[in-house]
């Protein structure tokens, strides 16, 4: 699995979350600090809900008392008085609960909202070694699952945590009015509710934080193998993949289990803990009223009701009642939460891992020179530069030039090798080699995909890294090897290119490319829908339009890479026709494998291992019976 164990940094102004606590303090940021009045709504509404179910049972010891102490001479229209006041209690704290719910859905819908579109946002900044070192699937699954745990955090738990504490603390005054030997009762037990759920709690976080990294390893597995699953049937592979799976499958079960185990066995043994509470205090306040002890302010509770020593076993088995119901509302708090404390370990564990991912540091842009067109003269590129009192505009001719570069993916592993070639505007410049000798790597150095180690690299004379990064890749039109389609119209995807561009200049383009012949045939033509990149056209087909997208983007320098590796050598001569008109004032990069496709290029440069070791015309390199020359005669595919 590709794990998410990028450097740490800050998602909504705060810094890195290195421990639980400032991973769960930087959420509830987050989410809390965002929706201010509705926060106050909440803790308004959670605190009625909480007084209100507290507040309710003192009334249970008042009938109770009266009903014990007179029997059948008991005062009815008191008694129906203290039912219809808890009862409006209650219904107040009903009414609270179901509105602090509510609010609390639309800031936690608000807050997923905020995340993924912050998460968006940032993953538009990453450089393209982020995506070499993580799976695609395991970056879905920050979206999905570890998204999903913040909602159930958000709508469930911190709701039911803040009515828990807020109950708790209602609760522990009453039981310290009624009865102070009691509550010690309960004290202790709750000490050893407290012990066990600090004790399976701390072993269940380390599960879940696995059971999050195995979910997002397989999801990766999933996608990859869904992708691939023409190749996997070609080669009869589906029993090492589904063994493979299984593996991972059993990683996640494990840790899933392992996680589940421990947070399942808390519940249980806590609820145990509280009925071995209620027993007891019931058997002490028995003990109490079989001695005729008072605690707290019971005697308070005995003057009321003026009770002479043969009422106030009434009034003490009143109290106890109360005082029973509060045992069980102080003991049900310490449950809940501990019941949630799962779903607060899975919170936490995603929500570390989208942390990680908006904490990456973003790409670098460059520096302060941008691409304008038309400002310095009428329908021409220009660079402009910053300068004291205003800018300086100088002319895009295109004119691209490497001084001594040296580059690798790793500073151990070196893939150029003090690369030095220039491309004069207009030029072609073609680059073959062996598989991994370096032709791709030399395209996305000049579009800054990647910096380089040493040696300089320029544009028209300026330094690539004093220009901004989307200028500069502006002013480059790709066709890559490996077409994507999105998902939209067959118009959309050439638009791609040049978002501004109108239909005639789509079509225009497209008939350049050669792509206009099975467009028109298509089901609804321009307006005919792509999905599942391109699924439904062949590869050839993809990569015309691939073609036609860079043809529609204007942009002063192309780079074509394997740009008619997929199109057969009849379409090939009439895209080449196109292309001419294309390249004309152009400068273009081309990576070929077919040696018949670079032929009439200005330079071929001949790479071997990361370094030039020929360069010249096709004429020239033909004559100097080189590598080129042994290539191009053993035969046209260079494998």
């Amino acid at each position: 699995m590709a794990n998410m164990s990028g450097p740490h940094g800050k998602m909504h102004g705060g810094k890195r979350a290195k421990t639980p606590m400032k991973t769960l303090g930087r959420l509830l940021k987050y989410s809390f600090l965002r929706n201010k009045f509705a926060t106050v709504c909440v803790i308004i509404f959670v605190l009625l809900s909480s007084v209100a179910n507290v507040t309710a049972a003192s009334r249970v010891s008042i009938i109770t008392t009266e009903l014990m102490a007179h029997q059948q001479l008991a005062d009815m229209n008191l008694i129906y008085q203290n039912v219809l006041i808890m009862g409006c209690i209650y219904f107040v704290g009903a009414v609270s609960s179901f509105l602090y719910n509510i609010i609390m859905m639309y800031i936690a819908q608000g807050t997923l909202k905020k995340m993924r579109d912050d998460m968006f946002a940032k993953m538009q900044t990453l450089p393209l070694k982020y995506f070499d070192t993580h799976t695609h699937g395991d970056l879905m699954s920050l979206y999905t699952n570890d998204v999903d745990t913040m909602r159930q955090l958000l709508t469930q738990t911190i709701p039911q945590i803040l009515s828990s504490v807020l109950t708790l603390i209602a609760v522990l005054v009453f039981m310290i009015i009624y009865s102070v030997t009691l509550l010690f009762v309960v004290l202790v037990i709750l000490v050893g509710i407290v012990f066990v759920t600090k004790f399976i709690g701390g072993k269940s976080a380390k599960y879940y934080l696995n059971n999050q990294k195995a979910l997002g390893a397989l999801n990766g597995y999933v996608e990859e193998m869904t992708e691939g699953q023409k190749v996997i049937k070609v080669f009869c592979h589906e029993q090492k993949a589904r063994e493979e799976f299984k593996v991972l499958n059993d990683e996640l079960n494990n840790a899933g289990s392992k996680a589940n185990a421990y947070a399942f066995v808390m519940g249980p043994i806590n609820n145990n803990l509280g009925y071995l509470q209620y027993v007891l205090v019931a058997l002490v306040g028995v003990l109490i009223m079989a001695l005729g002890g008072e605690t707290g302010l019971l005697s308070v509770f005995c003057s009321v009701f003026e009770a002479d020593n043969a009422n106030r076993v009434a009034v003490m088995a009143g109290m106890l009642v109360s005082f029973l119901m509060y045992s069980r509302q102080f003991n049900m708090p310490v449950q809940q939460v501990s019941q949630q404390f799962s779903a607060i370990v899975m919170a936490l564990a995603g929500a570390e891992r989208i942390f990680e991912m908006v904490d990456e540091k973003p790409e670098d842009e460059g520096g302060d020179i941008t691409l304008t067109y038309g400002e310095m003269e009428e329908g021409k590129w220009a660079w402009k530069k910053p300068v004291e009192g205003g800018a300086e505009y100088i002319p895009l001719k295109g004119d691209i030039r490497f001084y001594d570069v040296v580059f690798g993916y790793t500073h151990e592993k070196v893939i150029l090798k003090n690369i030095n070639l220039y491309a004069k505007p207009g030029q072609k410049i073609a680059f073959v080699g062996s598989t991994g000798a370096g032709k791709t790597t030399i395209t996305n150095l000049i579009n800054r995909f990647y910096d380089i180690q040493s040696g300089q690299i320029t544009y028209d004379g300026i330094n690539i890294r004093d220009i901004k990064k989307s200028d500069l890749r502006r002013s480059l039109g790709i066709v890559l090897q490996d077409t994507h389609l999105f998902t939209g119209t067959v118009m959309d995807n050439i638009r791609y290119g040049r978002l501004n561009a109108s239909d005639e200049e789509c079509i225009k383009a497209a008939k350049l490319a050669n792509a206009d012949s099975f467009i028109v045939h298509l089901p609804e033509g321009y307006n005919t829908m792509i999905k599942g990149d391109g699924a439904n056209l062949s590869q050839g087909q993809r990569q015309l339009l691939a073609i036609a997208r860079a043809m529609v983007s204007q942009c002063p320098v192309l780079i074509l890479d394997e740009a008619t590796s997929s199109i057969d050598t009849r379409t090939e001569k009439l895209i080449e026709q196109g292309m001419d008109k294309l390249m004309e004032g152009r400068t273009v990069f081309v990576i070929a494998h077919r040696l018949s496709t670079v032929r009439n290029s200005h330079a071929i440069m001949v790479l071997d291992h990361g370094v030039i070791i020929e360069r010249g015309s096709h004429e020239q390199l033909i004559e100097q019976k080189g590598k080129y020359y042994q290539l191009y005669t053993g035969a046209f595919e260079l494998e």
